[in-house]
């Protein structure tokens, strides 16, 4: 019970923004975890640029903040994860990956 009654007065326990913000935030990295199974066709590029910059100004944010807040640590870090996942499924489907292999295998006929 004292367990319960010390994470309750906590400067990180129920009674704070430090436990609901990261609670209800992890719903964006569900949501892009559900979208991994969609066609790379509707993602949006630059929603999930702008998710990749958003999450990781946050894990700075998590981490600065006095006390230190993990869990919200640990949701932007799960949601840069996904994203890039995203970013990169998006890359390919826009034939960005072919052309930089192209740019790659020319610069290295050039060099021989």
């Amino acid at each position: 019970m004292q367990i319960l009654r010390t994470f309750w007065n906590s400067p990180i326990g129920p009674k704070t923004t430090h436990f609901w913000g990261p609670l209800l935030n992890w719903s964006i990295p569900i949501a892009a975890f559900v979208d991994t199974k969609k066609p790379p066709e509707q993602i949006s590029g630059n929603m999930t640029a702008v998710m990749c910059v958003y999450s990781a100004m946050f894990m700075r944010f998590s981490w600065m903040v006095r006390p230190r807040n993990y869990h919200l640590l640990a949701c932007h870090v799960s949601n840069e994860t996904v994203q890039l996942y995203q970013l990169s499924r998006w890359l390919k489907a826009q034939g960005h990956e072919s052309n930089l292999e192209q740019k790659i295998n020319e610069e290295a006929a050039k060099t021989q």
